[in-house]
C-alpha cells in the first residue's frame, strides 16, 4: 500500500510496500518517529499477528463516514450565467447556491 505524498516512508511489511507521511507529523506527534522509521520489520515479527478468520470477518461492520444519503439527491448542471448574476447571488453569503436552487424550483418554467 502506498500513499503518493510525503516525505518519510513507513514500511509495511519486509517487501518495498511502503506508506508515506509528512514529516510535519513527526513534530506534532512529539515522539520518536525517526527511530520508528529507521527499524526494518523482521519476518518474525509477522508471527507475532493473528491470522484472519472468517469469524474475525463476520464480526466485521463498515462504517460510512460522511453525510446521509438524500432522498432527493442533487444533479450536477452546468449553465452560463452573466457575472453580475452571479456576483448579485454570491453577494448573499454563504448557502447562495441553496436560496437559488430554491428561487428556482419555484418559478413555473412556462
Amino acid at each position: 500500500m502506498t500513499a503518493s505524498k510525503g516525505a518519510s516512508h513507513h514500511s509495511l511489511e519486509p517487501d518495498s510496500q511502503s506508506i508515506d507521511c509528512p514529516a510535519s507529523s513527526h513534530r506534532a506527534l512529539g515522539s520518536d518517529l525517526d527511530r520508528v522509521d529507521a527499524h526494518a520489520i523482521a519476518p518474525h515479527e509477522y508471527e507475532e499477528i493473528p491470522d484472519l478468520t472468517d469469524e474475525m470477518f463476520a464480526r466485521g461492520k463498515v462504517n460510512r463516514s460522511g453525510r446521509p444519503r438524500s432522498a432527493n439527491p442533487r444533479k450536477l448542471v452546468s449553465i452560463c450565467l452573466p457575472a453580475e448574476v452571479i456576483e448579485r447571488w454570491r453577494a448573499t453569503g454563504p448557502g447562495w447556491q441553496t436560496r437559488m436552487a430554491d428561487r428556482l424550483s419555484q418559478l413555473d418554467p412556462h
